[in-house]
């Protein structure tokens, strides 16, 4: 195994990361300070959300550059396949930035860039097919994790370390390779992802970092030994991210919602409805994928029995349960609206305003006039009495 080739590759991989990441960070700023009240949005929202372009840019340049120069070993052409599938789902996540796609485009694109990826590292057609399926969901799984700041930076890093353990422990330099440089990408990344984030990773990161996590996963599963029952450990790698899209589909399938739609009901949702922090939304979810991180690991090294898998599932899978509980649909409250009447008349026995019923004016009979006083009609105006030369009551006559 090439190791020289693959640390430089990944300090490589952090350096541009990090660059790139602050100027993109800079960028955002400025088009945030130039925005005035009142006048159009600025395009501070849109450069934030194409911050996963420098994890594209730096992990792919550090991973081209170090399969050119031989630090995937034999396994250059799988590398090569994984790269190029990864550079097509991120552009596809860039162009969904900018101009949000339809979902049956989004499917078919990753589907044929995993099964490019497949193709190239020469699986059989059995294995190729449930690696693409494969793929395609671990893909779009760890995409629903950008929900919260750093959280999907944190477990993919805490993901592609397992991964790369795995490789390790295989001596497979050529498949050690992207998740070494992902893991260094995405550490650069979570500088300035974390709360709170000037930059996100958006569709174009969140799809690539999928993408690469799930490709390694699978080639590392197939050239598994067969006669080994360790592989089991490798699928619990992305337990956080598949518990997340459980979640999201059991919760909308019991509220009859739309699937594809986003309702704000993720795990990082539930978690600060219980009143848990941002940063603690990050740290919570990746302590959960390290001890699956971890186990799997584990099994694959051959330390721990292939059934401890099953805790880590069963585990998580209380863990939905118990999310599921946690209320995510909260309707608008319900505010009656009542006609104003007009301006000068009020409604007869109604209160505008909450309080005691108003109760109805008896009128009362009009009083016998007596002299020197107009009579009255109710509801019409009074009319002033004749003058009849005496004073005014209260006041003093002129004495001329």
């Amino acid at each position: 195994m090439n190791v020289l080739g693959i640390i430089a590759s990944g300090a490589a991989a952090l350096f541009i990361t990090v660059v790139l990441a602050k100027g993109v960070r800079r960028t955002a700023l400025r088009a945030g300070a130039a925005h005035e009240p009142g006048a159009r949005p600025s395009r501070a929202g849109v450069v934030r959300r194409l911050g996963g372009t420098t994890v594209v840019l730096g992990v792919g340049a550090a991973a081209a550059a170090g399969t050119g120069l031989g630090a995937a070993g034999g396994s250059g052409r799988a590398v090569t396949g994984l790269l190029a599938g990864a550079a097509t789902v991120a552009a596809l996540g860039l162009v969904h930035d900018v101009r949000p796609l339809g979902v049956p485009l989004r499917a078919a694109v990753q589907t044929a860039a995993a099964t490019l990826a497949v193709c190239l590292a020469g699986l059989s057609p059995v294995a190729g097919v449930l690696a693409v399926i494969g793929i395609v969901a671990v893909t779009q799984a760890f995409a629903l994790l950008d929900t919260s700041d750093g959280t999907l930076a944190t477990v993919g890093t805490v993901t592609a370390a397992g991964l790369l353990a795995c490789a390790v422990l295989d001596g497979r330099a050529g498949l050690a390779l992207p998740p070494a440089v992902l893991l260094a990408g995405l550490i650069g990344f979570l500088l300035h992802n974390w709360h709170p984030a000037r930059i996100r990773p958006g569709a174009c990161g969140s799809l690539f970092t999928g993408f690469v996590l799930a490709s390694s996963g699978a080639l590392i599963l197939a050239e598994a030994p067969p006669e080994r029952a360790e592989w089991a450990g490798l699928p619990v790698l992305a337990t956080v991210a598949l518990a997340d899209a459980a979640l999201v589909l059991v919760s909308r399938r019991r509220a009859s919602r739309p699937l594809l739609q986003d309702c704000g009901d993720h795990i990082t949702h539930r978690l600060r409805r219980l009143r848990v922090t941002v940063p603690g939304v990050a740290v919570v979810l990746g302590l959960w994928a390290g001890v699956a991180t971890l186990t799997g690991t584990l099994v694959y090294a051959q330390v721990l029995h292939p059934a401890s898998v099953l805790a880590v599932v069963a585990g998580s899978a209380a863990a939905v349960v118990a999310l599921l509980r946690v209320p995510a649909y909260v309707a608008p409250p319900v505010t009656a609206t009542r006609r104003r009447p007009p301006t000068g008349t009020a409604a007869t026995g109604t209160s505008l305003r909450p309080g005691p019923k108003t109760v109805p004016a008896v009128p009362e009979s009009p009083a016998p006039a007596t002299p020197g006083q107009a009579r009255t009609t109710p509801g019409r105006p009074t009319v002033p009495p004749p003058p009849t030369g005496r004073p005014a009551v209260g006041l003093t006559a002129d004495r001329s």
